[in-house]
């Protein structure tokens, strides 16, 4: 079952559902919540001439952090100036919200794009839309410009939507995966 507007609103005031800050009441739609664009990207390098690389995520030394650590750099965007999201490129960007699905309240999400960024050739998610019952954190999002046009990015923008799903029951213990808790706050 998808939950309605209504629904959304009621499991937040119950606290069934945490986002923070609150959304304004124009992020609703009749079973969805818009999510806004956070200030920080996360770029991936130019391979320099000459060099090869090759990720293998089988291998067992594979650890996806530590390579997103080699192969990407942050990017603040500058409010002022937005970001030219290039044709072609692929970037990690965040959701300024923060959620919280509690498990006990049997709510899981999915992420998906806005139709006006959709139509425009903006991926958001690529293939990784589940929103675990349990999760707590920033959302990030695999966002890829298929247009053969730059995209201006800005902080604050409506950048995807949340569709919350009702459980069949709750499950035996809340999300820990590897993404579990992760936000884009500055380290170091």
């Amino acid at each position: 079952m998808i939950l309605t507007d209504r629904e959304i609103q009621i499991a937040i005031q119950t606290g069934a559902i945490i986002v923070d800050p609150d959304p304004d009441l124009s992020f609703y739609s009749s079973t969805s919540l818009d999510l806004t664009l956070d200030g920080r990207l996360t770029l991936f390098k130019e391979p320099k001439g000459g060099l090869a690389i090759t990720i293998d995520p089988s291998d067992v030394q594979y650890n996806h952090e530590e390579i997103l650590g080699e192969t990407t750099s942050p990017h603040d965007i500058d409010p002022a100036l937005g970001y030219d999201f290039k044709p072609g490129q692929m970037l990690l960007a965040w959701t300024k919200e923060y959620v919280e699905l509690k498990s006990q309240s049997r709510i899981a999400a999915r992420v998906e794009g806005k139709s006006s960024l959709a139509r425009l050739g903006i991926g958001i998610h690529l293939t990784a839309p589940t929103i675990h019952a349990g999760f707590s954190g920033q959302i990030r999002l695999e966002m890829v410009n298929h247009n053969k046009f730059p995209i201006k990015l800005r902080p604050g923008m409506k950048i995807c939507q949340l569709i919350f799903e009702q459980t069949v029951g709750t499950p035996v213990r809340g999300y820990e995966g590897r993404f579990a808790g992760q936000t884009n706050a500055k380290k170091g």
